[in-house]
């Protein structure tokens, strides 16, 4: 401010240096730097107004008196500055919040959430599920001292005095959640990276340097020539080569919703890539983020990607391994700004219906974006409107374009559910492939049985009997009991030598090793086989003679045969069994889809991979649920938008793909990880171990995890993180083994 010298200045943020010397970053300028910063993000979905406004306003409680002793003292900067009366930390959000509201009313609401939460995250408007944390009553007049304390003089005008933003919300009513998110997100990344360059110089300089989309265009185009030179002269091949001529063709093709209906083995992955590019350049878009179900397959993706692009991919999941990653990617994660984004449904879905800052930072950069959705039809059911309503507002107001890429196409135009209630879906979805019908006629690799009697079970004995007459061959079943049963039975018989084991029981490290040893066992034509929870089914790049598959949704079955003579190179079709196991799926979900399938195949001569077949599945799937909503997210969000009271808080804590308050994570010992877990017991948690222990960690619901606890075979090591005590709990070939009273539904897929 003008006439003040430095000492007078209010601080925002201060750091000592090697020698001593003191820096000061002056909160005045933090104010116009983050305002610019948050501007610029949001100019891309024309929110620049409101977005700069509220990077201006969003620490005018810093320039309050116990602020500035406080930050003071705490850094030690001014050691006579004592704070009295002041504990802990000084709350520096609520008066830009106030502030909003005393000078726009009801319209400064919408830039009181953003101020209010670039800390603590978003609020709720009402107090009922979060009590004094809630907006409205952190604005009401017992609050307004926050604001009426800080000396009027302190403040430069210029920055109090500003004019109401004009611009229109995105979206209307019903997208007034996403929009406030989406301006959250530019406010509380404008606030990290101007905070940052003033804390560490260093590790802002390292946030630059990645490629453009038109020069990874270039290489990608580049590794597809040279991959289809030396690619053998196969029928499937010259299909897979027409998949990715079609593509690049329909790439020219205006922003919005799109399906990639190809069988499983069509190349689907590079092909959704090359779509991806082509669209992003032709229509300048500045990302692609291709987002997956399970962590379990993620890296394979991310690793073929990272063999075209190099280092200009960013992974961002739970199981990350950080002898992949660089200090660059680690800084990309959290807010997205690499042009090339692999990141799992949980991720990105839960981070658009998110409160906290941390994941909601991201947000701004999938504005423009193109976003592959593989494995579409693994969305689920109870989260399927909130889902569809958010693609719909990204695409059609934030300039997002999706690619719905499967071998198995949901059915998610909108329709009466089973209720009565309608679903509002995804009605302009573009298929991008010419004739999938004919695509689905040509790549026909394999024939399905099926039981003529689905009631009737079959024993575990016999299943074993079968399989253990092929020297290659698959068996995939949907609970993980029935897996080590079942893999009991099989090395009984051949003594272990050739029959391996995956499910979601075994820790990832012990997984990706498993994945190796059966992909290099397959090239070498030596004898493999597989018993295997559904884990192997997305995505897993396996190709098999003969495929057994428990019953299951008709997806699922379509899954597993895409495991089945992948490349065409059999002398005929590969073989795929559907048999009845010994236990019904558990209730829910997984049930539900089997009984489908059986409805639709008593009886029936259909083809059983038929798109037509397929459709009728996720039309019966979506239309018996008993809700596409089950938490009343769009109820929540919408209710009482018009006066901008939304339940922020409430919403993200509802909205979790997986339910991990059910489940407990542990560390186990498998492998060299001995001196890890020792590390972390003496020295506690630090990143670069926690990503890497990562790798060997296990989820297991909290009453078989109290179980272990109760035995003594896991403990404790730091507060919240609890690793294997001894070597018996973990088998090298079973993963985790949990004997006694085990209900069959807590070891399911």
């Amino acid at each position: 401010m003008a006439g003040m010298n430095n000492e007078q200045r209010s601080l925002a943020h201060v750091r000592q240096l090697a020698d001593s010397r003191w820096m000061e970053h002056f909160l005045e300028e933090h104010l116009h730097s983050v305002a610019h910063l948050a501007g610029g993000f949001a100019q891309h979905f024309a929110g620049a107004d409101w977005a700069s406004l509220a990077g201006l306003w969003h620490d005018l409680g810093k320039y309050s008196t116990e602020f500035q002793r406080y930050i003071k003292t705490v850094s030690g900067y001014d050691a006579e500055a004592h704070i009295e009366g002041v504990p802990g930390r000084v709350d520096h959000s609520t008066a830009g919040a106030i502030h909003a509201v005393r000078q726009f009313d009801k319209h400064g609401r919408i830039l009181a959430y953003l101020i209010a939460g670039h800390h603590a995250g978003l609020p709720d408007w009402h107090s009922a599920e979060t009590g004094g944390k809630a907006l409205s009553i952190r604005l009401g007049a017992e609050q307004n001292h926050l604001l009426d304390r800080i000396p009027t003089q302190a403040i430069p005008q210029e920055i109090l005095t500003q004019a109401k933003p004009t611009t229109k919300l995105r979206g209307g009513v019903e997208g007034l959640h996403l929009w406030l998110r989406m301006l959250f997100s530019c406010l509380v990344d404008a606030d990290f990276l101007d905070t940052e360059a003033f804390m560490d110089g260093d590790k802002a300089a390292s946030r630059s340097g990645y490629r453009d989309l038109p020069g990874l265009l270039v290489d990608f185009d580049s590794y597809m020539a040279k991959k289809y030179a030396t690619a053998e002269a196969t029928p499937v091949n010259a299909i897979r080569a027409d998949i990715l001529r079609q593509c690049r063709e329909k790439a020219t093709l205006n922003p919005g919703l799109y399906s990639l209906t190809v069988p499983t083995g069509g190349g689907k992955t590079l092909s959704g890539m090359a779509f991806a590019l082509h669209h992003a350049v032709q229509h300048k878009k500045q990302r692609i983020i291709y987002v997956i179900p399970y962590t379990s397959i993620i890296e394979q993706t991310a690793g073929i990607f990272r063999e075209i692009f190099g280092d200009n991919v960013v992974e961002h999941h739970a199981n990350l391994d950080p002898d992949k990653e660089d200090a660059r990617s680690r800084l990309a994660t959290e807010n997205w700004d690499a042009p090339i984004v692999v990141t799992t449904n949980v991720q990105f879905f839960e981070s658009l219906f998110a409160a906290r800052t941390s994941r909601c930072r991201k947000l701004h950069n999938i504005v423009n974006a193109v976003v592959v959705l593989d494995e579409a039809q693994l969305l689920p059911p109870e989260f399927l409107q909130p889902i569809a309503n958010v693609m719909n507002q990204l695409a059609s107001h934030y300039g997002v374009t999706f690619v719905l890429s499967t071998a198995t196409q949901p059915a998610l135009g909108s329709f009466q559910s089973f209720g009565g209630q309608p679903f509002s879906g995804l009605d302009d979805v573009r298929e991008i492939m010419d004739d999938p019908d004919a695509l689905y006629q040509a790549l026909q690799r394999v024939e399905v049985s099926v039981p003529s009697d689905l009631q009737t079970p079959r024993d575990w004995q016999s299943i074993a009997d079968e399989l253990v007459k092929y020297p290659s061959v698959l068996c995939v079943v949907s609970r993980r009991d029935d897996a080590r049963e079942l893999h009991r039975l099989m090395t009984a018989k051949d003594e272990g030598k050739n029959t391996l084991h995956l499910s979601a029981l075994m820790c990832g490290e012990h997984r990706s090793k498993v994945i190796a040893d059966i992909k290099a066992r397959l090239k070498r034509n030596e004898p493999v086989r597989v018993i295997s929870t559904q884990l192997v089914e997305a995505g897993v790049d396996v190709d098999f003679p003969v495929v057994y598959r428990a019953l299951a949704g008709l997806d699922s079955i379509a899954q597993a045969a895409g495991r089945c003579n992948r490349e065409g190179k059999q002398n005929g079709l590969g073989r795929v069994v559907v048999f009845v196991p010994p236990k019904p799926a558990p209730p829910g979900l997984l049930r539900q889809a089997a009984q489908i399938s059986v409805s639709l195949l008593s009886g029936s001569k259909s083809n059983v991979l038929g798109r037509d077949l397929a459709k009728k599945f996720f039309e019966h799937l979506y239309v018996r649920a008993p809700s596409l909503d089950k938490y009343g997210i769009h109820d929540l969000l919408t209710r009482d938008a018009r006066d901008c009271q939304i339940q922020f808080r409430t919403v993200a804590d509802k909205f979790r793909l997986i339910d991990d308050t059910a489940y407990q994570t542990f560390l186990v010992r498998y492998g060299d990880n001995d001196v890890l877990l020792g590390r972390l017991e003496k020295e506690g948690p630090q990143r670069w171990l926690m990503r890497k222990l990562q790798r060997y960690s296990v989820n297991l619901p909290k009453r078989l995890f109290a179980q272990l606890e109760k035995q003594g075979d896991v403990r404790e090591i730091w507060p919240g993180i609890y690793a294997q005590v001894g070597d018996k709990l973990y088998d090298k070939m079973l993963g985790v083994v949990i004997d006694g009273n085990i209900a069959p539904d807590e070891l399911v897929v």
